[in-house]
């Protein structure tokens, strides 16, 4: 059984054979783009982080090979150690380097080291030496020498920006030229990852350098990115909220690309494979007892149903079945999961922690949950695929009410003198869906010998993995 969810291996020969997400079509679109518009541009791969975004890269980018492109993968964050990206992007180049190329690279890693070399401190330091070396002086002289080294460091600095412009031009013809004699007519798709989670200097002077120094004919650079997060790193660099951080990226990003969201239902199933819930679900021991046979089929229906209604990315959606499977493993074969519960609280743990802490505190009154619940399962745009979420609420009322202090406990079934029965909590659920049932679902529960004495805790300490776990 796994616990953690790998890297998925990619084949050279078929990169895609083992994409869950039915992603290649999309591979094959932007292999087009990058060779209709071979001369050079930036594309950006915009989605949100645990959107898949580094997967489909890699994958893409053993595919661009098998159909003869050369390719750099970089890693942005992996490398933010470093203060000068350039040096970073010029030594991934260096892989491209052959027989016929590597005298033009000499030339490209000799203008680079000109760009590279901070002038401006070291003149500092030699006009310092030069000027203050004696303290006596400066109190005799300091006027004087002052004002002959700031005339002597801007008479440098001049030399030296007219020395770098020059030096950039001729970086980028010789990086030009690299790039045509790597023998391929096609371009060089140089893939940066990852940079939206740099330090934002780093990020940012990723960013400049590109569009300065590499911005030459033959060289696509593919930054996958989630866009907002790049945005407030770029934020974060210039110090202002004032910035507007859209329109400075859209000086670098030509053209903007969104993988599309793969089908909920396919995902879900894909981990429920990966997961080995099966092995649990469908153990001999369950099956023999013969009472749990649903209990697969609720929890896969409670997944899609969560997950295509509350926008979990698709790391959450991993974590999630991650953490419910390790769960499972404290369930004895006889026990009863109430599997679509379960889900919804460890969804609440993930990605809700708040509200799962203060169910676990039994801080909020029984008209809250209710409403909590109903916040969390309640939508007008999707069916509800046959869930009883109104019998899911009652189980959960009941449980969390049986685990509260005897003061606060409450009868959550009241019967008037004429032997109505009524519940003294307002769903929401109910009103919405225009259902009258509550209160069979909660006389259900009560008349159920193995559910009605249940507290929600039973649940709450699997979760919080507080019980010992066997692999199943």
């Amino acid at each position: 059984m796994k616990i953690k969810h790998h890297e998925i291996e990619i084949p050279q020969e078929n990169p895609f054979a083992n994409c869950k997400l039915a992603r290649e079509p999309y591979a094959s679109i932007l292999t087009d783009i990058v060779n209709t518009y071979s001369d050079g541009f930036v594309l950006a791969i915009n989605n949100e982080w645990g959107a898949g975004k580094t997967t489909f890269v890699k994958m893409w980018q053993q595919q661009l090979k098998n159909e003869g492109f050369q390719t750099i993968y970089f890693n942005a964050w992996e490398n933010d150690f470093d203060n000068n990206p350039l040096v970073a992007l010029v030594s991934e180049l260096q892989t491209l380097t052959n027989e016929k190329n590597k005298e033009v690279f000499k030339s490209v890693v000799e203008k680079g080291a000109v760009l590279v070399k901070n002038i401006a401190p070291a003149l500092v330091k030699s006009l310092i030496k030069k000027y203050v070396a004696d303290i006596d002086d400066i109190a005799i002289n300091s006027i004087e020498d002052a004002t002959k080294a700031s005339t002597e460091i801007l008479e440098e600095e001049l030399k030296e920006y007219a020395s770098k412009k020059k030096t950039i031009i001729e970086f980028r013809k010789e990086l030009e030229k690299f790039v045509k004699q790597a023998d391929n007519s096609k371009p060089l798709i140089f893939i940066v990852d990852e940079l939206d989670r740099c330090r934002p200097n780093y990020s940012v002077e990723v960013l400049e350098q590109i569009k300065h120094f590499f911005s030459v004919s033959g060289i696509v650079f593919v930054l996958s990115i989630d866009k907002n997060h790049l945005a407030s790193a770029v934020k974060g660099f210039y110090g202002s909220e004032q910035i507007d951080s859209n329109e400075y990226l859209r000086r670098f990003i030509d053209l903007e690309y969104s993988i599309p969201k793969p089908s909920t239902e396919d995902f879900t199933k894909y981990l429920f494979e990966y997961y080995s819930f099966d092995s649990f679900f469908y153990s001999e021991e369950r099956l023999r007892i013969g009472f749990f046979p649903y209990d697969s089929d609720k929890f896969l229906s409670m997944a899609n149903f969560l997950f295509t209604n509350l926008n979990a990315t698709l790391r959450q959606q991993e974590r999630i079945f991650a953490l419910t499977r390790l769960v499972l493993c404290s369930f004895k074969s006889n026990q009863l999961t109430f599997s679509d519960l379960l889900f919804i609280l460890v969804y609440l743990k993930i990605m809700r922690n708040d509200d799962f802490q203060k169910i676990e505190r039994n801080d909020f009154s029984l008209q809250e949950l209710s409403d909590l619940f109903f916040d969390i399962t309640f939508s007008k745009k999707n069916e509800s695929n046959g869930i009883s979420f109104l019998y899911i609420e009652s189980l959960l009322l009941w449980f969390y009410n049986n685990d509260r202090d005897y003061s606060k406990k409450i009868n959550l079934i009241k019967e008037d003198d004429a032997g109505n029965l009524s519940v003294p909590i307002k769903s929401k659920l109910e009103n919405e869906t225009q259902s009258t049932n509550l209160i069979q679902c909660l006389s259900n529960i009560n008349n159920h010998w193995d559910h009605n004495n249940i507290k929600l805790n039973y649940l709450i300490r699997k979760i919080n993995l507080t019980e010992s776990v066997t692999i199943q």
